[in-house]
């Protein structure tokens, strides 16, 4: 498949097959990730990959929590339908920045080193997003995993920060692409 056709192909797949995903796809897929461009080489990512029972017991652990919040009227989004299409998925890569310091005043250096490592974690997560469509698999980004951040990572053994989790499987599924802003709406040109 050429480069752009995977771009404009890549969706986000909520429906998957009950097909399971080889240890070897898997690999392929973080390889991809590995291979993403990092600020000053940082390379501030891990990868938590489950397979077999453990899709359906992150997706157990979103939905208990999401309970709870409702039971206080706290607003959860989407928060169950991200569980049910983890619960579906052949495997979920859950992804972390062990480089994550706890700062609550985000300013000055530390900031921008943050900023710098969400978005290489971003470029990862792209990567395998966009491998698994030239692969012929389906993907999810998820980032309702934080509404039971704490339960996810104390279930993991993680101490360090919960950047998403990538659900994958054989789509079962195929949506129309998204509306997109128009190039010229939100681009401005400077030049002699």
């Amino acid at each position: 498949m050429e480069f752009f056709d995977v771009i404009s192909r890549r969706r986000s797949i909520r429906k998957f097959k009950p097909r399971e995903i080889s240890r070897s796809e898997v690999e392929k897929l973080l390889q991809a990730a590995i291979l993403a461009p990092s600020g000053k080489n940082r390379q501030p990512w891990e990868f938590v990959v489950l397979m077999g029972s453990y899709p359906r017991q992150l997706a157990d652990i979103i939905s208990a929590k999401v309970d709870k919040l409702k039971e206080i009227d706290f607003p959860t989004g989407s928060a169950l339908n991200s569980a049910g299409c983890i619960a579906q998925a052949a495997a979920v890569v859950v992804v972390y920045n062990p480089k994550w310091k706890p700062d609550t005043n985000r300013n000055g250096r530390r900031r921008y080193i943050y900023s710098v490592d969400t978005q290489s974690v971003g470029a990862a997560i792209q990567n395998m997003h966009l491998a698994a469509v030239d692969m012929g698999l389906g993907g999810l980004w998820i980032c309702d995993v934080f509404y039971a951040e704490e339960e996810i990572s104390a279930w993991l053994g993680r101490k360090d920060e919960l950047v998403a989790a990538f659900a994958l499987g054989m789509a079962d599924e195929d949506p129309a692409p998204r509306p997109r802003n128009a190039m010229e709406d939100i681009t401005r040109w400077l030049e002699d």
